[in-house]
């Protein structure tokens, strides 16, 4: 961080949790700090294309498969230096944070009882509980929607009460597509507008001329 006035802000990482229904905000996380590397692999939904169809080896049956990895750290470093200001810090150091991020993962303690009283009652079909919509947000241009699929956390630095006053968090993410979600839901929508953004970025480099490949023409 620096102490010139015309350097730039720096926009942070983080996601965003939408109620399912009402596509209404229910909290918006960021990451404390960004992580320096983003990992990111695109599994291709192509036809097999055997010999029994070879007209369908070109074809795609959708948008690839996208999935997304990063380690974000926590750390209650700064906060410690003024304990005035920062009594949450002092007294459970970073598990705030963490609490935060896990309760993605976890359904509300409300689902799980009412999930039990519908059992307790006999219901014969217990619908799965529904999370709300997670929108992964790696700047303006990415803004997608996922499921977290990984989760791990390493502890370090713990103070005398046991509470760890730092952590690593690495999170592994699948893109949800139209294929997921449909194009009708919020989550559709958000994927249709993340692969726009792409296509117009894509189309900022041109189409390329294939003397740069050392080509005259083509075979």
């Amino acid at each position: 961080m620096t102490s010139y006035p015309r350097s730039p802000v720096l926009q942070k990482g983080g996601l965003v949790l939408l109620d399912p229904v009402t596509s209404a905000v229910i909290r918006s996380v960021a990451l404390q700090y960004n992580p320096d590397s983003l990992q990111r692999t695109l599994q291709v939904q192509a036809t097999t294309g055997e010999a029994a169809d070879r007209s369908e080896a070109l074809r795609l049956k959708g948008p690839p498969v996208e999935t997304l990895k990063l380690d974000a750290e926590i750390d209650a470093a700064d906060a410690l230096e003024f304990p005035d200001s920062h009594t949450d810090a002092v007294q459970f150091g970073v598990f705030p944070q963490l609490a935060v991020l896990e309760s993605i993962v976890y359904p509300k303690v409300a689902q799980l009882q009412a999930a039990h009283t519908m059992m307790q009652a006999g219901s014969v079909e217990i619908v799965p509980m529904e999370a709300p919509l997670t929108l992964f947000v790696w700047s303006r241009q990415r803004v997608i929607p996922v499921r977290i699929t990984e989760f791990s956390v390493t502890e370090e630095a713990f103070d005398i009460d046991l509470n760890p006053t730092r952590a690593k968090v690495s999170l592994g993410m699948r893109v949800l597509s139209v294929t997921d979600l449909g194009f009708e839901h919020r989550g559709g929508g958000v994927f249709m507008s993340y692969l726009q953004k792409k296509e117009q970025l894509a189309a900022k480099v041109g189409v390329g001329s294939i003397a740069q490949l050392g080509l005259g023409a083509l075979p």
